[in-house]
């Protein structure tokens, strides 16, 4: 069942991303001859206007198939009116811009949809104290709820380590409340070596303390919950762009890399953990595909927009070669890099 599902949240990510692509090729005025959910032998067609509605056998993905435009061979073009080719490179552009474009939207519409049927937040109580830290010293207590860190409010657990992370030296000042009272403690946090998201070493200031577990449930109402979906889109953003800029560097290794395997298993995990896990990371994934969608490799998106770019520069499109050959290049490319995330994938399972 999961699987299943796992494979609509798919599809429907899918399906967003190439209704942004069909909506302004339509309003450009491109015939689109072909949209299809899946890649494959058509198993449903439905010819709607003139457009073939499809669902593909493969459901791993999808198409836009527009009036002189083939990914699979760059050289076929047509100079009709209702042609993608037709076109000038500025519409072109947003034509290209408008799939990742409606990820992106998708994201913020889950994300204001998560801010309103309630985001579990830790309370800034104390669960334990550390031995030997500066919480200990400080005295800090059991079942103490920190009201304020060097005078910032505090509301959420989350936001103690930012506040204090974000004071790079010195000491800080802590309002506490300890039955019914507030107390006034000054600590020195200690600085670690840890390790980020992407296992990089870092250092950290802590104080020694751990969440107790108590949580509320948050819902931010309408205006809160767009300025919930938007911080969080952009977070998503930045962290899938920081992620493949890290894969390019070599700081993060590409053993790293999941394919399809991991993100049907994950979905699938996320979907049985609740309708606000999955809407979280569907939320990711749509953002994911967007933001993979404008790298400048030919074949994506980016790319195409690249190649309209330098027609807008140069005053003249790339020659039909160039735009086979790079064309060629990018599809090498992208199945090399399906095939290790495939790879990746066995691993992990074979691994356990």
């Amino acid at each position: 069942m999961g699987i299943f599902i796992a494979l609509i949240v798919l599809s429907v990510i899918v399906f967003f991303h190439e209704l942004g692509h069909f909506t302004v090729a339509r309003l450009m005025g491109v015939r689109v001859d072909v949209f299809s959910i899946g890649f494959g032998k058509k198993i449903y067609s439905k010819i709607i206007g003139q457009t073939e509605w499809s669902i593909s056998l493969i459901p791993l993905g999808g198409y836009v198939k527009m009036k002189g435009q083939d990914d699979t061979d760059p050289t076929k073009i047509s100079y009709d009116d209702d042609s993608y080719n037709s076109k000038k490179p500025w519409q072109r552009i947003l034509i290209l811009l408008a799939g990742p474009f409606a990820n992106f939207v998708l994201a913020f519409v889950l994300y204001m949809m998560i801010a309103n049927i309630g985001v579990p937040k830790l309370l800034p109580i104390v669960g334990t104290v550390g031995e030997d830290t500066p919480a200990m010293s400080a005295k800090l207590q059991k079942d103490d709820k920190i009201l304020s860190v060097n005078g910032t409010k505090i509301l959420y657990w989350e936001e103690i380590g930012k506040k204090i992370n974000s004071i790079k030296s010195g000491d800080i000042d802590l309002i506490i409340e300890r039955n019914h009272k507030e107390i006034e403690l000054v600590l020195t946090p200690k600085v670690i070596e840890d390790k980020n998201i992407f296992e990089e070493p870092i250092k950290r200031r802590i104080i020694g303390i751990s969440a107790s577990g108590e949580t509320i449930e948050v819902i931010f109402g309408f205006v809160g919950g767009l300025i919930y979906a938007w911080d969080e889109t952009q977070k998503a953003s930045v962290l899938i762009f920081t992620s493949v800029q890290k894969l390019i560097t070599g700081a993060v290794s590409t053993d790293k890399l999941g394919g399809v395997i991991t993100i049907v298993d994950v979905t699938s995990q996320a979907s049985s953990a609740g309708i606000l896990s999955l809407f979280f990371f569907s939320a990711l994934i749509s953002v994911n595909l967007g933001v993979l969608n404008l790298l400048p490799i030919p074949a994506l998106d980016g790319g195409h927009i690249m190649f309209n770019v330098y027609e807008i520069i140069r005053g003249k499109a790339p020659t039909d070669n160039a735009l086979y050959y790079m064309t060629v290049a990018g599809w090498v490319m992208l199945f090399g890099l399906m095939f290790l995330g495939l790879y990746n994938d066995i691993n992990r399972l074979i691994g356990g």
